[in-house]
């Protein structure tokens, strides 16, 4: 059995490994730069002028984008499996991502029906992110909506799988009349992005964030009496309309922020609460809840450090990437015969 002074000391393990990792995040890329340099840049004291450029406009902003997205699809993947009680379930099993991808779609698939200038003025990094919030944001009140109106758990994790295939055909229908070039950007959309916010859209995406954390860190006695079902939940006071709905908006928040930011990102959802409990051995979500933000920053991050292929100028899909981390584990997961820890 682990003790307090066990789980400080995992703690401060991988809260330096974090710190490592996204120093190394900064200095790798088509042009390595020192440590000391970055380390400089952040005190304003650095001599090279470029380097300050490349690390306060492009490699800090990625590096921060990173701890957020890998931290939220974390939270988002284990509030998701405690409340419908299922290993598999991931943060978009409620079609938040296929409503912001079906935002996108209509916003690059369907301008061509506009024509000209204005099809022109419609695909904008703004609209999209816009068009994507918009969409999550649709299904979410669909599915709050149906919250209130069913009590079987199980039943939202299927309705919302519904809502995920009736947007996925309507995008299939887009496609098929889209042009070989609108086809090609909502593709290269799809593969998901870290490095094209600036600090200003950094800001904005952290306030809805913290608006899901803090929700997040509110549902963490509701969390835990969810382990041995709803009908203990009950017994222990627990408000179970009240609590599934604060977690749903909270996934929801932090899941649809991410999607209409980087782009759809699978697998570190799935994969990172996974991954935790099997080295803090507990279910116990005051200990998981802190642990999975490590961790989920730290896969990012070094996930991200890999997409920039160090040395050279490609940069590779950051969805390649986080799949080829989550899948073994998901296939793991599925071969595994003794019952998952909940």
């Amino acid at each position: 059995m682990y003790n307090s002074q066990t789980y400080q000391f995992q703690y401060a393990l991988l809260v330096v490994i974090l710190i490592a990792c996204f120093f190394i995040n900064i200095s790798l890329g088509s042009v390595n730069i020192p440590l000391r340099s970055i380390i400089g840049s952040l005190f304003g004291n650095i001599d090279n002028t470029t380097w300050e450029v490349i690390i306060t406009n492009y490699r800090l902003p990625k590096a921060v984008t990173s701890i957020l997205v890998g931290s939220g699809l974390g939270i988002s993947g284990l509030l998701m499996q405690t409340l419908f009680r299922n290993p598999l379930a991931g943060p978009f099993v409620l079609g938040i991502t296929s409503g912001a991808s079906l935002g996108v779609a209509l916003i690059i698939l369907g301008s061509g029906l506009f024509g000209g200038f204005f099809a022109t003025a419609l695909i904008s990094k703004w609209s999209i992110v816009i068009a994507a919030s918009l969409g999550s944001f649709l299904v979410l009140l669909a599915v709050l909506a149906v919250s209130h109106k069913v009590r079987d758990t199980m039943a939202i994790l299927i309705i919302g799988l519904m809502f995920g295939s009736i947007t996925a055909a309507v995008v299939s229908v887009l496609s098929y009349f889209s042009s070989a070039e609108q086809l090609q950007q909502y593709v290269f959309w799809g593969f998901g992005s870290l490095s094209n916010l600036s600090w200003r859209e950094i800001g904005i995406f952290f306030l809805i964030y913290l608006v899901g954390m803090i929700l997040s860190i509110m549902s963490i006695k509701s969390l835990n009496s969810l382990l041995l079902g709803e009908n203990y939940a009950k017994s222990l006071g627990i408000n179970l309309k009240q609590s599934r709905f604060i977690i749903i908006l909270a996934t929801s928040l932090i899941a649809g922020t991410i999607t209409a930011f980087a782009g759809p990102i699978a697998f570190i959802g799935l994969a990172i609460p996974h991954l935790t409990r099997q080295i803090f051995k507990t279910s116990n979500h005051k200990i998981l809840l802190p642990a999975v933000f490590l961790f989920g920053a730290i896969t990012m991050l070094i996930c991200d450090s890999i997409a920039q292929v160090p040395g050279s100028d490609y940069t590779l899909p950051i969805n390649a990437i986080t799949a080829l981390v989550g899948a073994p584990v998901v296939i793991w997961l599925l071969v595994r015969q003794r019952k998952m820890m909940f």
